[in-house]
């Protein structure tokens, strides 16, 4: 039994055993960008991607959807103006938060420097700690070499010149997915811990490993409504890639690599060598003395004046990247498989999940978080629920611990507080037969409201709350402590999917973290097992006429 599996426990009690530092409070003037800032680099602008055709959120969504969809409207591959347009669409800035809500910044937001801006994806606290770097070998449209995505600007910033990419390859390993070693196309995750502990301290582990699994949902769903597919791999030679970046890993880990087909003739790589045991893809140039291995020189400058190291989180990192290169063996994920519900109570049938006509973009682009806005005046309908608890359930980070999506790891319950139809009460969602079972009956809101920490949302007033677990400590004990990112990314993974929901069918939405999960596990009787509740996300109509501001016609 590992550290995470302690670190795993202590995320679940926080709620009454504080985390330590227990009197820790963080020093907002003195807090990090929300990016990396490289100076010198050169910047390259991206297109925006406007112009392209749109296609429609359920194909991201739904399998069915996807599966139905014309084969002439899939995308052959990436190009640069699709895979600019993903990254605006995912982490580019795309508007500005302005509407009046029950959150604690809004006194803040009409000053430009507490400026909170809205993105495709989803973030922990909204710090967006994820940097997103684009190693690009000959086959890509730019000069080959590692690119920083700035957010700020949608611009790359080059920060190393030269092919690397057989570098990636040999991180990867010879027994990487299909398809990760036939491509010189790769976007790399780094989490730059800093960004997001300065607010989180120890429990800043947790939230960034869900800050990995929304952004990869997000290039999921994008990619998928247009016939792509993104995998992430999660097993590799982590150091490596760290050395490559030019990034200490105790201060930013490599938390995921994305391999991208890249549309074009095919360019022949060292997929072969490396399939040959004891090979590596990339070999060094013949010759006396150690290997020249090429790595980033440029440094990211740190806004803050002081950085503090919280021992937690770096023996997490200790803990997740000890065998980071031992990729798990196939099938070995399916212990730690969400377990189906036992039989007996009170069963509701569902719709069958659809989705409206909704381009994925406007769906990514009209996400957000509904503070304080929920409205029960008006229920969520059966259909609505249908299609969100489907979506949410078809979620998975796929990758190299599951490269079929044959592993479901979440299980969703739902707190029904206003649906059409369906008495109030707890209930266990069946996706495979798309069914509720009644698990607690009765109104669950003052529950909901007395075990959530904060008072920026009305979950009373929300039409159901729904709330993913995950077998946490199963898929420790099946692939090991890097499993940590693994088990808590599906968390961030399914949160995601839930937004880009929402957003498709006009409801308002939510993700919290700050909650009692014991509470949650005695109300819903798993004391006997080993899911943990990791998120509680209420969803449902807001507010008529709510105050706004359009910032893009001032």
């Amino acid at each position: 039994m590992g550290y995470a599996h302690e670190y795993a426990n202590a995320v679940m009690h926080r709620g009454r055993i504080p985390m330590e530092p227990a009197d820790f409070v963080p020093d907002w003037a003195d807090g990090p960008r929300k990016g990396k800032f490289y100076p010198g680099a050169e910047t390259y602008p991206l297109p925006d991607g406007d112009d392209l055709a749109d296609a429609p959120a359920a194909r991201g969504l739904l399998p069915a959807a996807r599966d139905d969809a014309d084969p002439g409207d899939r995308a052959a591959g990436f190009t640069l103006p699709l895979l600019s347009a993903m990254l605006k669409d995912s982490y580019g800035l795309t508007g500005r938060r302005l509407g009046v809500q029950a959150n604690s910044d809004l006194s803040g937001l009409p000053f430009y420097t507490h400026a909170n801006w809205s993105r495709g994806t989803a973030g922990g606290g909204g710090l967006y700690p994820v940097s997103v770097y684009w190693v690009s070998g000959p086959s890509g449209p730019l000069t080959p070499g590692i690119h920083y995505y700035d957010v700020h600007r949608h611009a790359v910033q080059r920060l190393l010149a030269g092919d690397v990419s057989g570098q990636v390859r040999e991180a990867l390993g010879a027994d990487a997915p299909a398809g990760a070693l036939d491509t010189d196309q790769y976007l790399v995750l780094g989490v730059k811990y800093w960004q997001n502990a300065f607010k989180y301290n120890s429990f800043s582990y947790h939230v960034v490993s869900t800050d990995l699994g929304t952004v990869v949902q997000t290039w999921r769903i994008w990619a998928g409504a247009r016939g792509l597919r993104t995998a992430p791999v999660l097993w590799f030679d982590e150091p490596r890639l760290n050395g490559l970046l030019g990034v200490a890993g105790e201060e930013e880990g490599i938390f995921a690599v994305v391999p991208l087909h890249w549309d074009g003739p095919a360019r022949e790589t060292p997929r072969a060598a490396a399939s040959e045991p004891g090979s590596r893809p990339a070999a060094a140039a013949p010759g006396p003395g150690p290997a020249h291995r090429p790595a980033v020189r440029h440094r990211d400058v740190e806004r803050s004046r002081t950085v503090l190291e919280f021992p937690t989180v770096l023996d997490m990192h200790t803990a997740t990247v000890a065998r980071a290169a031992d990729r798990p063996a196939p099938g070995a994920l399916a212990a730690a498989a969400a377990l189906p519900a036992p039989a007996g109570g009170t069963r509701a049938a569902l719709p069958a999940p659809a989705f409206p006509e909704m381009p994925v973009r406007r769906a990514l682009r009209g996400r957000r978080s509904s503070f304080g806005r929920f409205d029960a005046a008006r229920p969520v309908t059966p259909a609505q629920l249908s299609a969100v608890l489907a979506a949410c359930a078809a979620t998975s980070l796929g990758g190299d611990a599951d490269p079929a999506d044959a592993v479901r790891l979440a299980t969703l319950y739902a707190f029904v507080n206003h649906v059409e139809g369906i008495e109030p009460g707890a209930y266990a969602y069946e996706p495979d037969a798309g069914e509720l079972r009644l698990v607690v009956p009765g109104p669950q809101g003052a529950f909901l409201q007395e075990n959530y920490f904060l008072a920026n949302y009305n979950l009373e007033q929300a039409g159901v709350v729904l709330v993913p677990t995950v077998r946490t400590t199963a898929v420790l004990d099946a692939v090991g402590d890097r499993g940590y990112r693994l088990a808590v990314g599906t968390a961030g993974a399914v949160a995601q999917t839930f937004y880009v929901a929402a957003a498709a069918l006009e409801l308002g939405a939510g993700v919290a973290l700050g909650f009692d999960n014991i509470s949650f596990i005695e109300k819903l009787g798993l004391g006997d097992g080993d899911e943990a509740p990791l998120l509680i996300m209420p969803l449902g109509h807001e507010r008529p006429r709510p105050a706004d501001f359009h910032h893009e016609i001032a």
